[in-house]
């Protein structure tokens, strides 16, 4: 008798395992389909927006819907596994305020980055000075923006210190001043200057005749008039502009006798008669 007991007790258990196995196989089934679908369903948003907003703004939607699916697909897992979920969320509830507590400026970051994306001081693709770095916006992520460096280096800056500081975008107009200052010597003729540089400028089909381009004297300094050179160029053409005048300015000057003065300092000698004795 105390046999077959046993061996009952022995099948009673078995069984049990086997239940508890079972569970945990469709427990980790839910979780994978889950997983599966939530990413699917987070890709398929993104692209649907893509097509509708900036992408700055779907791949931020995409991250958060992904995230808020999976918690839903790990709270249907445990539910299944037998695991109180009503418990676990007061118990998950308590824990995120000490966590909140803790990850405060995690938190700030993330609230940071909800108002970089509401509204968009910059998106992707933007040349951008922010949080004390310079770069081309590669993604605006729930914590961190990324910039990539014009050497080629990528940055990953906390959205909160975006936020908090000043953000310059260079890419956000189709059109950009490209702003020269030529000092030349005091012994040149000025109208000569004004002209080699107008030359120069209506050479280079980059810059824009409207607004029209001004070359204006701007200091007697002491060494050097210097003059102010303002033209228009696109955005995209600044930079390789910029350098090409420069470059043009030095060649044209030396080639038409124009000086470009080192800085100068004159040092008058004043002789006294010695004192009669």
């Amino acid at each position: 008798m105390e046999f077959i007991r046993n061996l009952a007790s022995h099948y009673d258990l078995a069984d049990k395992v086997v239940l508890w196995l079972a569970r945990v196989g469709v427990a980790m089934l839910i979780f994978l389909i889950g997983w599966w679908v939530s990413k699917k369903i987070s890709d398929a948003i993104t692209s649907l927006l893509n097509k509708r907003t900036d992408p700055t703004l779907a791949t931020f939607l995409g991250n958060i819907l992904y995230a808020i699916l999976l918690a839903f697909v790990v709270i249907a897992a445990l539910d299944h596994l037998g695991v109180e979920t009503t418990s676990l969320l007061a118990v998950v509830g308590a824990a995120g305020l000490a966590v909140g507590l803790a990850l405060k400026d995690s938190l700030s970051n993330f609230a940071a980055g909800v108002m970089l994306i509401l509204f968009r001081p910059f998106r992707v693709g933007d040349f951008v000075d922010a949080g004390g770095a310079m770069g081309t916006v590669e993604s605006v992520r729930i914590f961190h923006t990324l910039l990539k460096t014009p050497n080629g280096q990528l940055l990953w800056i906390p959205n909160g210190g975006i936020s908090n500081s000043k953000i310059t975008n260079y890419s956000s107009q189709p059109t950009r001043r490209v702003d020269l200052k030529i000092g030349v010597s005091y012994d040149d003729d000025l109208k000569k200057v004004r002209a080699v540089l107008e030359e120069i400028i209506k050479a280079d089909e980059r810059v824009l005749a409207d607004p029209a381009p001004s070359i204006v004297v701007t200091e007697l300094a002491d060494s050097s008039v210097n003059f102010a050179v303002r033209c228009w160029t696109k955005t995209a053409d600044w930079w390789a502009t910029t350098c090409d005048l420069l470059e043009t300015v030095k060649i044209r000057f030396d080639e038409s006798g124009i000086t470009i003065p080192y800085p100068q300092q004159q040092l008058h000698i004043v002789q006294t008669a010695a004192p009669d004795k």
